[in-house]
């Protein structure tokens, strides 16, 4: 991403931005897909009745969900989905970071100089996130099914024994359009959240860069990262529930429906289910791929006449 507030830059192309962006975010899905298995099966849990002789809600907070995975079903259940989850990184991943300087910089025009506006920086954001999960839709699908199957009884097959398997049980069982259920809430959960993240990653790097004695290094990209993944949170979570659930459970008939019913027998509070471990997820996963994209897109640079945001 390149600073702009007057600082060096350097001239990425499209394939290049692209393979960085895919790579960073990969690197970061491995380190944080045990945190976000976490996050599907607290989004997925419903509301158990209370009072006397009442069961306990299976999963209790990100640790104790981890924890509770790990014990029943084996640590390796944590990385669940990691294969359609770096499926879906090297599409979503790559075009989403891939298209927004592109964007970004058709919307101002060639002639513009100086800071460019916030407002453009989340419409960026915003048409980028879309377009790349429209496209990677089928490989987030696959990866929140396999996410959300926990321990089965004794003898019970699974719906699934790969991603692979997973995705040719889709087609011929519910059809080709199934690969993109949900796509109304992702695409606005995705657009939403990479919107926050980029522009707000944008907007507080240019803001720290503006404090005496802070450059461009590792300090001021963690700030970023960690302001990026708190904003996408915040106002990406309710969004995050209803695809997780209409992705999980295909007896809802419309995002609307998902909506209604979440609201109706769940209660409010049950759109930040999992706020805590999303944010542990986003923000880590922001930090790593920031800092790591910062890096990888030295490699891809054309010449060293501009350099990374």
């Amino acid at each position: 991403m390149k600073q702009d507030n007057g600082g060096p830059k350097l001239e990425i192309s499209f394939a290049g931005r692209f393979a960085s962006s895919a790579i960073a975010a990969c690197f970061a899905e491995v380190c944080t897909i045990p945190l976000d298995t976490a996050k599907v099966r607290l989004q997925l849990q419903k509301n158990v009745a209370v009072g006397p002789g009442a069961e306990l809600p299976k999963y209790r907070g990100m640790l104790g969900t981890v924890a509770t995975i790990a014990r029943e079903e084996g640590a390796a259940a944590l990385w669940k989905g990691i294969v359609p989850g770096l499926q879906r990184q090297c599409i979503y991943g790559g075009l989403r970071i891939g298209l927004y300087e592109p964007i970004k910089s058709y919307s101002v025009g060639p002639d513009h100089h100086g800071d460019i506006p916030l407002t453009t920086k989340i419409f960026a954001g915003l048409a980028s996130g879309a377009i790349a999960i429209t496209v990677a839709n089928p490989t987030d699908l696959v990866k929140v099914r396999l996410q959300a199957e926990g321990k089965l009884a004794p003898g019970v097959p699974r719906r699934y024994t790969g991603s692979l398997n997973a995705y040719s049980t889709i087609v011929k069982k519910e059809g080709v359009r199934a690969l993109w259920t949900g796509l109304g809430p992702n695409v606005m959960r995705n657009a939403i959240i990479n919107a926050a993240e980029l522009a707000s990653y944008d907007q507080v790097k240019q803001t720290i860069l503006k404090i005496p004695g802070f450059k461009d290094d590792v300090i001021t990209h963690l700030f970023s990262g960690l302001g990026a993944g708190f904003f996408a949170v915040c106002i990406g979570s309710p969004v995050d529930v209803i695809k997780s659930r209409m992705m999980g459970d295909s007896s809802y008939k419309s995002t609307l429906d998902c909506f209604v019913k979440t609201l109706k027998n769940d209660g409010p509070l049950a759109f930040y289910k999992g706020f805590l471990p999303n944010f542990a997820r986003l923000g880590s996963w922001n930090v790593i791929m920031f800092l790591t994209l910062e890096q990888v897109q030295k490699v891809f640079a054309k010449k060293p006449s501009a350099e990374l945001a």
